[in-house]
């Protein structure tokens, strides 16, 4: 014996405005209640969201008496389909321009935009800048300050003997002075220095020289400490268990292991 199941109902495709004499008992819906985007008054295409269902209904009576056409709480051609009781024939109350509706949708496209929210971009980790006490100046070399000697002595007028003063003197430049007496003192010790660079990069190469020498020897003494116990693990391993050799497992019976009681 076969059973039929009968089809799921659809809601059929209805009408874009439905003309019919009903009229919803309900209180009319007032359009200037609503929100700008919650209804279009455009000519020919007058639609609003139900407040019942939330769904966009279509407006018909516009030239006479406005109401919502009967309709379903979900898509058409749905399955299940549900009769919006509340809002079908529901009468509508006009009370706002055509015109102003559309000044005020205009008006909110650019507030709508400017609540939206932007595109964050995370902050570049950037290190903390060290303190004062914690910089550490660069050496400077007898070259670097007599460069910013002769660059110093080609800008300033004091130097070239162009500056004097109100009795016709010519005026001394103590920066010129300093950055004199700083190159001075750098270039006497200037071969100090050389000398300590020397001595420091021949001791790291005696240092490289006998680290590599070493390591071999180093190498061979820790090999030699694990030795004894890789041997050791080596005849273990090796052995053979006393008794027979270990055959192929057999199959007991299940008497023998779980006797009746």
């Amino acid at each position: 014996m076969t059973t039929t199941t009968p089809a799921m109902p659809k809601a059929r495709k209805r009408r874009r405005k439905t003309r019919t004499s009903n009229v919803n008992h309900l209180t009319p819906i007032i359009a200037s209640g609503l929100k700008v985007n919650e209804i279009d008054l455009t000519p020919g295409k007058e639609h609003l969201v139900c407040p019942d269902c939330s769904t966009w209904v279509p407006i018909t009576g516009m030239l006479g008496t406005p109401k919502l056409v009967p309709h379903h709480t979900g898509r058409a051609k749905n399955a299940e389909p549900r009769r919006c009781t509340a809002g079908s024939n529901r009468k509508v109350a006009i009370d706002v321009e055509v015109d102003a509706w559309h000044t005020e949708l205009i008006e909110a496209v650019p507030t709508t935009a400017s609540r939206r929210a932007t595109k964050v971009l995370p902050k570049p980790k950037v290190k903390p800048a060290p303190a004062a006490s914690q910089i550490k100046p660069a050496p400077l070399s007898a070259e670097q300050i007599r460069q910013a000697f002769r660059k110093h002595q080609q800008q300033c007028p004091a130097c070239k003997g162009e500056a004097t003063g109100r009795d016709g003197q010519p005026l001394p430049c103590h920066d010129g002075e300093r950055l004199a007496v700083t190159f001075l003192r750098l270039y006497r010790q200037e071969p100090k220095r050389q000398a300590v660079r020397e001595f420091f990069a021949r001791e790291r190469r005696r240092f490289d020289r006998q680290y590599a020498a070493a390591a071999p020897a180093k190498r061979k003494s820790e090999w030699a400490a694990v030795l004894q116990k890789v041997k050791d693990a080596d005849d273990l391993r090796s052995q053979v268990p006393a008794g027979d050799a270990p055959t192929e497992a057999r199959s007991v019976p299940l008497e023998t292991l779980h006797p009746a009681c």
